[in-house]
């Protein structure tokens, strides 16, 4: 999956999960730069990227990344 299939789906997935219909992603996007981000939101985040993409994040990868460029690099690996 290229890059920008990868942003348009994850941006969809954070929207939905933050209920923030005008969220922009960023590479260097952290939970520091979105409000409702909290350790319970993250899980469902992951929950909903797996879901959202199909596929399973080992816990390493979960904890591997720093920020939303990380895992949009790591979702255009795994999904391909």
């Amino acid at each position: 999956m290229d890059r920008a299939a990868v942003i348009e789906r994850l941006t969809g997935i954070f929207r939905k999960t933050f209920g923030e219909p005008g969220l922009v992603l960023d590479d260097a996007m952290t939970s520091d730069d979105v409000n409702a981000w909290d350790s319970l939101t993250h899980i469902n985040l992951i929950l909903a990227v797996e879901r959202g993409f199909n596929l399973r994040l080992s816990m390493r990868e979960s904890r591997g990344m720093k920020n939303v460029g990380d895992m949009i690099m790591l979702l255009e690996k795994k999904a391909a």
